[in-house]
């Protein structure tokens, strides 16, 4: 094996001597990228893809180096550097030096392998890709994530459409199928859906897996026809699934040490037209087997335990598979020298001589059996072998043997050489061997051509006659009994056939198709002539029973014909049920262990067998009843017993009545279609079937003319009953009118005093309503007339307001202006004082001023005798005024003039009195001007705080005789 270390290199050799694989591990060349730092590693790579040639491919590594390898060329050439990891390629573009990789950003880029130059750069993912599908055509591609899934034009690198799916479901995988249109989407819950490439539309969906085998899908394989399907999961169970019938037609079981698989793939051959047989399954301890999917053989395998395998890719043409392994190196195989020894050419036809001496088998170590056949080869160990069935035939057309040796390489001989060993053959290889024995075709689709026709008229009411607990049960036997009875007419006319096959219904009752072989195969071999003399019983069997009988136990025969017990009675009611009503389950299997494993008259000699070994009990039985309960219930009976008797009978029976002659040979069921069975009296079961058929046609009219009968009976019930319904109604009707009549005569009477009540209560209501009304209008005048009073009151009480407002206005004034006069008259003293003192600063004009003072000093104080009596006049007139007032507030509806009110009431003084008084003012002398200002300013804010609150009062007085006008009407 040569390796090559990429290093820092961008181009180079792949090996530098011509390559030789050996035919123990196939292995080209070991490829590894190692980094060139003081401190070197590895650089694993991830993902690996053939372009359509199959003679180059591209692989990733971890840090985005991407390398194309050149297996014709021996040559490898780094392509691009993307800076971060690859997980996904695609090298099968419609140009050919383009190529697909998905980053593990989520998105995918197209580089040019040839130019090194980024093409196109397409988005879309929300999560990793880790896979890229594209169609046959190279046009479109398919990258699919865990969540989605998106189908890209490769022409213009657009999204065409997108693939949403529920989060709870995930994608598994979504690719087109090889040489074909469509698309296969597989989802975690595995469901399997087909889909139309250019309509999208769905042709198909695969059905769900049997619960026996199922398994949760997680890797898938297509051939290259498009028409199988392999599928695989955490198991060691690989199914795989017909896309035509759309049915699983196969599930192979991997030996024991495969737990899960990884990655599946079919290796393509040049000559299998793309029917591939051969598929590498790659499981989880990192080796990968490639069996054969026909034979079920292991032919191959690559990697080991030490050197795991991590992912595998295999070329267009089939010669190359290049595998990532665990240690992230990359391994190129070759398929031919993989298969060289699977290849050779067979060995020479040889036949036996003569014997060797003993002493040269024993010192050779192997030993093999020399027949005329093919020369045999050590058979390799059992865990290799996973399932077999290789039909074994001389080239010159004859078979030898054929009674010794099975479909699947069992040999008869030995088989009953164990059977009489150990009495029964183990339970868990039990059906395996019978169905080697019987060499079972196993025609699918001929069966499903049968299933498809339905089920048989003659079975429709089969829970009628045969009430079964279990409606699975129920359905199978149904089933099985309808296919019978398509695949030939006697059986539909059979009234023992159910009983016949029902203990092989429950045996199979998962394998619906082993189950109609097994019964189909029971019925060609153990029920020969059964059906010569139908519809009666088999005379011609019973009669060889009944001669063998006669000759090992004449005692027992002429005891069943004095007591009138014919072979109808002692042997065909354990012939139709197959000994199931007389033996329990292991002992029934037992039996049969041993009925498949002989001649077809080993069943008849069962019979004879059962009736001696009962003898004792059944020489004390008189009487017809306890016979045919005895042949139709269960006894105490040791089968083993009877087992033995059997085989002494077959041993010591004449010739000339022995069954063996008697009867043929076995044969299996022919491969692809079914044989025709009319081992019968087609006459018989056509007349029957006529007969059938006529009568059910009578019934059919019986049953018509009954329906129309019935349904004549019925209209004229149903007329009689409308009719008494509409008397009734009537009846009801015109009671129910007089009724009405007499109701409506008391209604009228009860209205005609409700009538005159209602008058009674009008005059009433019209005179309180009159009296109502006058004294409404008489209140509305009333309230009329004191509206008027208190609007004229209230005028009356604005032409006041408005007259007191305006003396206030004019008293106001006056204030106003007598106050702006005495503050001049004093500005003007203080100015004259001034002017005075400066004057009196001069001493020669002291004297003249002097008197000129005195002179102004008496003008002055005349003046302010006439202020201080104007004074006085003004504050009398004042205080007069707000006395009258306060006594127009008190009393405002007693007018009494101003003038006679003030000379009654308060004494009016006259003004001499008050100049009078106003000369005691002359007196006092020197008060400064300054204090008679302040008491002037007092005294007026005094006049005007009274004003103020007079005012307030006023005004408050107002307000309450507006709001309560009835108490001043009062």
């Amino acid at each position: 094996m040569q390796s090559t270390d990429l290093g820092n290199k961008e181009s180079g050799k792949l090996w530098h001597r011509k390559p030789s694989p050996a035919a123990r591990d196939g292995i080209i060349v070991n490829i590894i990228h190692s980094s060139s730092d003081h401190l070197p590693k590895v650089l694993r790579f991830l993902n690996v893809a053939f372009d359509s040639s199959g003679d180059c491919l591209i692989a990733g590594d971890h840090q985005g180096n991407i390398y194309v390898f050149d297996l014709y060329g021996n040559r490898f050439n780094l392509v691009q550097r993307t800076a971060q990891a690859c997980t996904a390629l695609a090298f099968n573009l419609r140009r050919k030096s383009e190529f697909l990789v998905a980053l593990a950003d989520y998105s995918i880029k197209c580089f040019d392998s040839v130019t090194k130059e980024l093409v196109s750069w397409m988005r879309g993912h929300e999560s990793s890709v880790f896979s890229i599908s594209v169609h046959a055509s190279g046009r479109y591609a398919i990258t699919t994530s865990s969540d989605t899934a998106q189908l890209w034009d490769l022409d213009t690198f657009q999204r065409k459409r997108k693939l949403n799916i529920l989060q709870s479901v995930g994608i598994q995988k979504v690719f087109f199928l090889p040489l074909s249109n469509t698309i296969l989407s597989c989802f975690k819950d595995n469901s399997i859906f087909a889909w139309e490439c250019d309509t999208l539309s769905c042709k198909y969906q695969l059905p769900a897996p049997p619960e026996s085998s199922s398994v949760l899908y997680k890797v898938f394989a297509v051939t290259r026809d498009g028409r199988i399907l392999a599928a695989g999961g955490k198991s060691n169970h690989l199914h795989l699934w017909c896309l035509e019938a759309k049915q699983l037609f196969r599930i192979i079981q991997m030996p024991t040490k495969v737990r899960a698989i990884r990655h599946l793939e079919f290796l393509p051959d040049s000559f299998d037209a793309g029917s591939n047989q051969v598929l590498g399954v790659l499981s989880q301890d990192g080796i990968m087997r490639f069996v054969n999917i026909q034979t079920c053989k292991l032919l191959f395998e690559i990697g080991s335990l030490d050197e795991g395998i991590s992912s595998s890719v295999i070329s267009p043409h089939g010669r190359y598979i290049a595998s990532i392994m665990e240690n992230g190196s990359l391994n190129i195989y070759s398929v031919q020298a993989l298969t060289q020894e699977i290849n050779k050419p067979p060995p020479p036809l040889v036949k036996v001589i003569e014997d060797l001496p003993k002493s040269k088998l024993n010192s050779g170590g192997l030993k093999m059996k020399v027949t005329s056949g093919r020369v045999q080869r050590p058979a390799k160990s059992r865990e290799n072998k996973i399932q077999a069935r290789i039909l074994k035939q001389d080239l010159t057309g004859n078979f030898e043997n054929k009674e010794n040796e099975a479909s699947d390489g069992l040999n008869k001989k030995r088989l009953q050489i164990l059977l009489k060993g150990y009495g029964e053959y183990p339970t868990k290889y039990r059906m395996f061997i019978w169905r080697s024995l019987l060499q079972l075709p196993e025609n699918h689709t001929a069966f499903s051509s049968l299933v498809d026709k339905g089920v048989h008229v003659a079975f429709l009411n089969l829970q009628k006659k045969y009430p079964i607990k279990s409606r699975k049960l129920l359905r199978v036997l149904q089933r099985t009994l309808s296919a019978l009875a398509h695949w030939s007419a006697i059986f539909s006319d059979t009234p023992y056939l159910p009983l016949l096959a029902f203990p092989f219904v429950k045996l199979f009752q998962n394998n619906q198709l082993i189950c109609f072989e097994v019964v189909a195969t029971l019925i060609i071999n153990w029920c020969q002539h059964w059906f010569e003399y139908f519809p009666n019983p088999p005379i011609n069997i019973l009669s060889l029973i009944e001669n063998v009988l006669a000759f090992h136990d004449k005692e027992l025969l002429q005891h069943f014909i004095d007591h009138d017990i014919t072979s109808q009675l002692y042997a065909w009611p354990l012939l139709e049920t197959v000994f199931s009503e007389v033996l329990t389950r292991e002992e029934w299997l037992k039996l049969f262990d041993n009925v498949f494993s002989n001649h077809p008259s080993f069943l008849l000699m069962t019979v004879v067998a059962y009736n001696t070994c009962s003898r004792a009990p059944l020489l004390n039985c008189s009487l017809r009843d306890d016979f045919e309960y005895f042949f139709h219930h269960r006894n105490n009976l040791d089968i083993s017993v009877v087992i033995r008797e059997v085989y002494h009978l077959m041993d010591t029976t004449p010739t000339d009545i022995h069954p063996n002659d008697k009867l043929d040979a076995f044969v299996a069921l022919t491969k692809g279609q079914y044989p025709v069975f009319n081992q019968y009296p087609k006459f018989i079961v056509d007349y029957q079937t006529q007969e059938r058929e006529r009568i059910r046609n009578d019934e059919l009219d019986f049953l018509r003319e009954r329906q129309m009968v019935e349904d004549m009976q019925a209209e004229v019930d149903q007329q009689r009953v409308e009719d008494e319904a509409w008397y009734q109604k009537q009846e009801l009707l015109r009671k129910a009118e007089e009724t009405r009549r007499e109701m409506l005569l008391q209604e009228e009477e009860k209205m005609a005093q409700q009538r005159q009540r209602l008058a009674s209560v009008k005059r009433e209501l019209r005179a309180k309503e009159m009296h109502l009304q006058d004294a409404t209008r008489r209140r509305f005048l009333k309230l009329q007339q004191d509206q008027c009073e208190m609007e004229l009151r209230r005028l009356n009480d604005e032409i006041e307001r408005k007259n007191l407002i305006r003396n206030q206005e004019a008293v106001a004034k006056e204030m106003r202006e007598d106050s702006d006069t005495y503050r001049r008259k004093v500005d003007l003293e203080e100015h004259m004082f001034h002017k005075l003192i400066e004057a009196g600063q001069t001493q020669n004009q002291k004297t003249q001023k002097w008197e000129e003072a005195k002179e102004k000093d008496f003008h002055l104080k005349s003046e302010k005798k006439a202020s201080a009596l104007s004074d006085a006049s003004r504050k009398w007139f004042l205080e007069k005024e707000l006395d009258d007032a306060l006594e127009h507030a008190e009393h405002p509806y007693n007018t009494v003039p101003r003038c006679q009110s003030g000379q009654a009431a308060s004494g009016y003084v006259p003004r001499t009195s008050q100049l009078k008084d106003s000369s005691e003012v002359d007196s006092s002398t020197h008060i400064s001007l300054n204090q008679r200002r302040v008491q002037w300013d007092t005294m007026e804010q005094d006049l005007m705080e009274r004003v103020r609150n007079l005012r307030q009062r006023l005004t408050a007085q107002a307000r309450n005789r507006c709001r309560t006008p009835h108490l001043l009407a009062t």
